[in-house]
């Protein structure tokens, strides 16, 4: 499965802008509000917040990867944002976050979710490849420049 199958334009903010962590992953699930992949949104809030709870997912770079596995979806879902202003997000590195990539999965599809999430880091330990998110003005090039890097993988 690659990430431009289940990211699209519609499902990425290219300048979000809330003042934390929680408000940041709310605004990426508002996205899915009526979306037939979800079954239940509030469970799967839930699952992230829990999974968000154990570790940060803030893994460094900027960057910060929430996830969750829940049978409150259907099939694997996500979204992306790029926060306006620099986000504390307790990442690893200690540094805020910009770029906030939401997966969430179902509970059986441990090995599709584990893959996506390798493939997630490894393009954006790019840090050329973060630039270039950086620098995007709107979802379509955001998605583009998804699928450009996801193609050198």
């Amino acid at each position: 499965m690659k990430l431009s199958e289940i990211l699209s334009p519609d499902k990425i903010i290219p300048n979000l802008s809330v003042d934390d962590k929680d408000k940041s992953i709310a605004a990426l699930l508002e996205l899915f509000k009526n979306d037939s992949r979800i079954i239940d949104l509030v469970n799967v809030k839930n699952s992230v917040l829990e999974r968000e709870k154990i570790m940060s997912t803030g893994v460094g770079h900027g960057f910060a990867i929430p996830h969750g596995k829940t049978n409150a979806v259907n099939e694997i879902i996500a979204a992306f944002a790029k926060t306006t202003e620099p986000l504390e997000f307790d990442s690893l590195d200690g540094q805020p976050v910009r770029l906030i990539f939401l997966l969430v999965g179902k509970e059986n599809s441990v090995s599709v979710h584990i893959k996506l999430l390798s493939r997630i880091s490894r393009m954006m330990n790019n840090e050329e490849f973060r630039n270039k998110l950086l620098a995007a003005d709107s979802s379509e090039e955001i998605y583009d420049l998804f699928k450009k890097e996801e193609a050198n993988i």
